[in-house]
């Protein structure tokens, strides 16, 4: 007799119910007196306006310049931000980075330390500066404003160096790419006019055609002469300056030669018709063997030839998607969906043109902004390691397209594990330090003696965005390589190595979930459910992320014996509490119960504000016991380094996972408490002024000595949680 399956216990946002803010205590303390801030201000201002008031208009459009407030490290949380001061400089915020400066005291215990902190960047016109740093001195405490002097810590100009990054040494000589500040809610056609027309004096020439804007910051490659660009950066608006890096070379992922080995096809259909994905990549063969589960191949540039590496890399890339790792005289598994192929990359970039990347990107804009995929992925993009002062205008722009989760996708880490440390040239590479897609670094082996393989690049990624790679997945070495279906008569098999193969696979593994349970199951859940399910594998999580999910798909949709997998989905309002009770049996648990817990919601960006980059963020607390004391369960404050010392640095992440285990005995009504926090430009703002987010969350239960938890679960609630179960029966061929 066959036994029953149970799978996921679904609908348990029916148990959440909204409940009252807990009662705030603020803390009213001064650090600094009016004539101590006054004292330390009062000279800064006066130098940083008399300094703006010399820079030659061409810097200077409409008499705008961006200077530099520095926050206190005391008070860098959203709460503090210092809009009442800012009105009354009659200034903007347009930027933010993080800093480190060593303050003379700070609210904590202790001798002061180098800290970090926020860097605001503010545009103003010259003239309004020039008046407030005259009436400064005469600032009384009830002076509006005046409480907010004393969150900040100095006032400065921007030096034309601070904007100049310096590249890796091997891009084009002569290329770059600038990023320039808007003014937020007002047009900024005259920032970018003074912007092209001082480059113009200078000898540069901007691509305008391909510029592109994310929040606001507007983005432009140019062309012109190395020796000018310190004078350049002079411009007021100037953000960040660098050399336009190079795309990933797709050579070094390929043996040279085929294995002599071929493979039967499956002659089944894919399992489901209605899940929409596509690779983006370098194409495949126009006659390519993998033609049957291709369902659109599309070229985005139709007069452009195809790049024979891109060929093989494309092929690759949708071969690792639809079968994952093949075995040499083993039949291919039966894919879980169709796929669509879209070439982003052709020979153009044979051709050694230093704006392909913008080309790409312009590609990629074009896809996403469609709206008709719900995985996607990418395994290319550009040379350059995460930058944690700047974001680069591939992380922002797909940031911004995925905002409303309504899209899983995937994008390789980067092949550069193995670079200098040091330098940060082994930190995962753009685009991969999106937050709201899934970085996918690469494993030794499909066994459970995995490790990071060593080409596959590190984490940490910026804060917010910490924990990257989100996940790795098999990758193949040189002592097990990846193989792929090479695009041969007889089916041969290619070995392959590299996260560009690794991404693919995981992707598999999520739209597989998909196909097998439908649609029922939203992106950020089905990121929830392979985060919660991963295994580090005792390795640190700077190398493997939250780990490897399992390539088993049953251990992904499946509760076995004393398990309970439960699933929360659905909307976050602003501002408010989210009670999210855990189910438990009548009874309660027997015995020990391991508790894993995770949660992952999309949100906008704010690509000016590297440091505040994400405007949602979540406060989770945990209460073992109704109505007794709550207890840490994320460890959100201890998530923050030690370098970082700031206590709301993981508030801001996008994904939370831990585990706690707990007696069953010592769970009584448990629950957990979800507070959406949202802010803009770094400040905060009211509800009624932020959006919803979509959230995943996802708990497990492990009792092992409780084999029956889930049945008991369901019998508790029934007619309020449903079993998630197949809609269509899984194949004997489960490894995804």
């Amino acid at each position: 007799m066959t036994k029953n399956r149970n799978y996921l216990i679904g609908h348990a946002e029916a148990l959440t119910k909204l409940t009252p803010p807990p009662k705030i205590n603020p803390d009213t303390s001064e650090l600094y007196n009016i004539n101590e801030v006054l004292s330390r201000l009062s000279p800064q201002f006066k130098e940083t306006a008399k300094q703006i008031e010399k820079l030659p208009s061409e810097f200077c459009p409409k008499d705008y310049a961006v200077t530099k407030l520095t926050l206190h490290p005391s008070y860098i949380a959203k709460g503090h931000f210092p809009n009442k001061l800012l009105r009354e400089m009659s200034s903007r915020t347009i930027g933010s980075k993080s800093v480190k400066v060593k303050p003379d005291k700070w609210t904590k215990k202790g001798p002061p330390i180098i800290s970090p902190t926020t860097c605001i960047f503010i545009a103003g016109k010259r003239s309004q500066l020039k008046t407030f740093s005259e009436k400064i001195d005469h600032f009384s405490s009830e002076t509006p404003g005046a409480d907010d002097l004393s969150k900040i810590w100095s006032i400065s100009t921007i030096q034309p160096e601070e904007k100049i990054k310096r590249g890796l040494g091997h891009e084009k000589k002569g290329f770059y790419e600038a990023g320039l500040h808007l003014i937020p809610g007002t047009s900024s056609d005259f920032i970018k006019k003074s912007f092209i027309d001082f480059a113009n004096s200078l000898g540069f020439k901007i691509a305008e055609e391909l510029s592109i804007t994310t929040s606001n910051i507007w983005f432009a490659p140019f062309s012109g002469p190395e020796e000018k660009l310190v004078t350049l950066a002079n411009h007021s608006f100037l953000r960040v300056l660098r050399p336009i890096p190079q795309l990933r070379s797709f050579i070094p992922n390929f043996k040279t030669s085929g294995v002599k080995s071929s493979i039967p096809m499956p002659n089944a259909l894919p399992i489901a018709n209605d899940v929409n994905v596509a690779i983006l990549d370098g194409g495949i063969p126009d006659n390519s063997n993998l033609s049957p589960w291709v369902t659109n191949y599309v070229k985005s540039d139709p007069e452009a030839n195809s790049l024979e590496d891109g060929i093989h890399h494309g092929q690759g890339v949708t071969s690792a998607f639809l079968f994952g790792p093949l075995e040499p005289n083993q039949q291919a598994a039966q894919p879980f969906t169709y796929v669509d192929h879209h070439r982003i990359l052709d020979s153009s970039m044979e051709s050694d043109d230093p704006y392909e990347l913008y080309r790409a990107l312009g590609h990629i804009e074009d896809i996403l902004l469609s709206r008709q995929y719900e995985f996607l992925n990418l395994s290319l993009g550009p040379v350059l390691s995460v930058d944690d002062d700047d974001i680069h205008p591939w992380t922002s722009l797909i940031d911004t397209y995925l905002a409303d989760g309504e899209t899983f996708m995937t994008v390789a880490a980067g092949n550069n594990g193995d670079l200098n440390s040091e330098l940060g040239l082994n930190r995962i590479q753009v685009p991969s330090d999106s937050v709201n897609a899934i970085a996918v670094g690469a494993t030794t082996s499909t066994s459970d003696m995995w490790t990071r393989a060593p080409y596959s690049a590190i984490g940490p990624g910026r804060a917010p965005g910490r924990v990257k790679p989100d996940l790795v997945a098999f990758g193949g070495t040189l002592n097990e390589y990846f193989h792929i279906l090479s695009n041969s008569s007889n089916n041969e098999l290619v070995p392959v190595q590299g996260t560009s193969f690794a991404a693919p696979y995981l992707l598999r593994k999520a739209a597989g979930i998909r196909a097998l349970m439908g649609h029922s199951i939203s992106a950020v859940a089905l990121k929830a459910l392979l985060i919660n399910s991963a295994s580090k594998n005792a390795h640190d999580e700077k190398e493997v992320g939250w780990g490897k999910a399992p390539d088993n798909i049953e251990s992904l949709i499946e509760s076995p014996d004393g398990v309970a997998r439960i699933l929360y989905q659905g909307e976050l309002q602003p501002g408010k509490y989210l009670k999210v009770p855990v189910p438990l049996p009548e009874n309660g648990i027997s015995g020990k119960v391991m508790i894993q817990a995770t949660c992952c919601f999309a949100t906008q960006i704010d690509t000016q504000d590297s440091s505040m980059y994400t405007k949602a963020g979540v406060e989770i607390s945990w209460s073992p016991k109704a109505g007794e004391k709550k207890e840490s369960f994320f460890r959100q404050q201890k998530k923050a380094t030690e370098a970082e010392l700031r206590k709301d640095a993981a508030k801001w992440e996008t994904t939370l996972h831990a585990e706690l285990s707990k007696y069953g005995k010592s769970l009584d009504d448990p629950y957990f408490e979800i507070h959406y926090m949202a802010r803009d430009c770094g400040a905060a703002i009211g509800g009624s002024k932020a959006p919803s987010i979509k959230y995943a969350f996802v708990v497990t239960l492990i009792a092992q000595k409780h084999r029956t938890i889930f049945s008991d679960i369901m019998s508790k609630y029934d007619g309020i949680l449903t079993k998630i179960k197949p809609r269509v029966s899984i194949p004997a061929r489960v490894r995804v």
